[in-house]
């Protein structure tokens, strides 16, 4: 999705903005009867703990917990823990889609790929087995609002509140694992967005690579876009919001060949 003035609003803040930092295990933003406990570690009333085991975090930290250096996450280097030296990011929004999806997770399963799925809420409601998909193929979750909404800067505080926290419990309900990372619509961000993505413990990211496949600008145009990745970028795709054909077969040449220049896809 298009990127608006996101970075001349967001051009001073510094490390010490309120919500820089997320944990490793956030709660649901519900308390009561509904918390997950796989998802949360335990609760009082609900499954009982009858779930199935979380499991590992296939993050490059490995359950480590992570902390934004800046806001948002432009890059690897904008985290901590370190990544690797080589690892670039692969992280995919807008789904999870019927079709796409799981086209998208063949692909990545074939070149050996781990990525992270920002997903739309109402989305995973609809489609809870590829969600569970995601996360059993080893892929980062992350929350990407429950609707969509490419102005969600200027939406009222209760409505950011909404839409953050209500998507992070869809993902969390679905799959047992709370997410940890949040990405805002058309990479629009306030300080409301950054402080309310701070009281659910998530991590603000954005990207380095953006090749616009959204918009359908043809296979070549996204391949070479995909292709000026460097060590430390975050690159962004999409397997929902229409056709993503072209970004499938684009894909089909960017990660090999990101992988022969010795790159290491890493997720968040």
């Amino acid at each position: 999705m298009p990127n608006v003035d996101r970075r001349r609003a967001l051009g001073l803040l510094t490390a010490g903005a309120a919500g820089i930092a997320a944990a490793a295990a956030p709660d649901l933003w519900h308390a009561g009867p509904s918390r997950s406990a796989s998802a949360s570690g335990g609760h009082k009333g609900g499954h009982h703990g009858k779930g199935p085991a979380q499991p590992p975090d296939p993050g490059y930290a490995h359950g480590q917990p992570m902390q934004a250096l800046h806001l948002p996450v432009r890059s690897l280097q904008d985290l901590s823990p370190t990544a690797p030296a080589n690892a670039i990011a692969l992280t995919i929004d807008d789904g999870p889609h019927p079709k796409y999806t799981p086209m998208m997770l063949d692909l990545l399963a074939a070149h050996g790929v781990k990525a992270t799925f920002n997903m739309i809420g109402e989305q995973v409601v609809e489609q809870p087995k590829i969600v569970q998909r995601i996360v059993a193929d080893g892929h980062q979750i992350a929350d990407h609002t429950v609707t969509h909404p490419i102005n969600l800067p200027r939406l009222d505080t209760a409505r950011i509140t909404r839409e953050i926290g209500q998507a992070h419990d869809q993902i969390a309900q679905t799959t047992g694992v709370a997410p940890k990372f949040f990405r805002s619509p058309g990479g629009n961000w306030s300080q409301a967005v950054f402080d309310i993505a701070a009281q659910h413990k998530l991590i603000c990211v954005d990207w380095k690579i953006d090749p616009r496949d959204w918009a359908r600008p043809g296979i070549s145009h996204i391949t070479r876009t995909m292709l000026q990745a460097q060590p430390g970028d975050i690159l962004l795709c999409h397997d929902g919001g229409g056709d993503r054909i072209q970004t499938i077969d684009a894909l089909k040449t960017v990660l090999p060949q990101l992988k022969q220049r010795g790159l290491q896809f890493v997720a968040l």
